[in-house]
């Protein structure tokens, strides 16, 4: 599937989402920043361009009640199959644990 969500879309529509939660919970800048660990001006900055460290975007959803959320949309998807032949065949081909591309 194609999507025309680029890199930086994303980041703004995820500073946006958390900017969202923080006011639904009624949660100052300063108060998030407070509870999540994360620098003020680090938030403020996220807030308004949509970059941040991995580390400090987990720290904030951690806080926003949405973190399992965050890490469960980025599970593996489970495979549809479409016949029992499909079916057959997945379950003798052993996944792969290593990619081979460089």
């Amino acid at each position: 599937m194609m999507s025309f969500l680029t890199s930086y879309k994303a980041q703004k529509k995820l500073a946006a989402n958390a900017r969202a939660k923080r006011l639904t919970l009624a949660l100052t800048q300063e108060g998030l920043a407070n509870r999540s660990g994360v620098p003020l001006r680090t938030l403020r900055k996220f807030e308004q361009e949509g970059a941040i460290s991995l580390e400090s975007f987990l720290k904030i959803y951690m806080v926003l009640g949405d973190l399992d959320d965050i890490v469960n949309a980025t599970a593996p998807k489970e495979t549809s199959f479409s016949s029992i032949d499909d079916v057959l065949n997945a379950s003798s081909k052993s996944v792969r644990k290593r990619g081979t591309r460089k």
